[in-house]
């Protein structure tokens, strides 16, 4: 099961992410690629990140961005490039204290569709992923930490994108990189129209 992270009452979340789910998973590096994507109003947000899951939603879905866990205690670390930032405790989580079972790398968009059309917020660069390198917004040298406290390529990966007109993810590995994802969109355009936010609404609703 992949999870939907939407609110149904007003708030909805678009996603353009890979997942790897089916295991335990103990962290997770990557590379992120930073751009300023243009956001329609200050209520809305975009963002690039990292999902570390367990749980279920939406009675008690526990999630943080990133980090790997110190498999003998249990606490979740942050670490950005060689320095180590701190830790959330195990004490904080009803499920991440033995592992994730899902991590997800990608976008996402808070659009509150302002005047029943869809937002034009951007997602990482603005651009869709098959513009590429240069372009299109990317997480490189994905890797996940398994139950040996080792480094390892996810195995298994799916794309998850409620509305691919408006925002896509697409999935790459080669020699430099390692696997890698391109994604993210423009929001609001001639193929992303109000009826898919509908359609999507009406979809979570059921």
């Amino acid at each position: 099961m992949i999870f939907y992270i939407n609110d149904l009452f007003g708030e909805p979340y678009k996603h353009a992410t890979v997942v790897v789910q089916g295991d335990k998973y103990y962290g997770t590096k990557a590379t992120v690629n930073v751009w300023k994507p243009i956001v329609q109003q200050s209520n809305e947000f975009s963002l690039s990140q990292l999902w570390i899951m367990a749980g279920s939603y939406p009675s008690d879905l526990n999630t943080i961005e990133a980090g790997w866990q110190d498999t003998t205690r249990g606490e979740w670390w942050l670490q950005f490039g060689n320095e180590v930032v701190g830790y959330w405790p195990t004490s904080l989580f009803s499920y991440l204290h033995d592992g994730a079972s899902q991590i997800q790398w990608g976008g996402e968009v808070l659009d509150y569709a302002s005047g029943g059309q869809h937002t034009t917020t951007q997602m990482g660069s603005g651009h869709f992923p098959e513009e590429g390198f240069g372009k299109a917004s990317y997480i490189k040298n994905i890797q996940i930490v398994d139950g040996s406290n080792k480094l390892i390529a996810p195995i298994g990966v799916s794309t998850l994108a409620e509305q691919p007109n408006c925002y896509n993810v697409q999935i790459g590995k080669n020699s430099d990189w390692g696997n890698y994802i391109y994604y993210g969109g423009p929001g609001r355009n001639p193929n992303c129209e109000t009826t898919e936010l509908i359609f999507y609404s009406l979809q979570c609703i059921l």
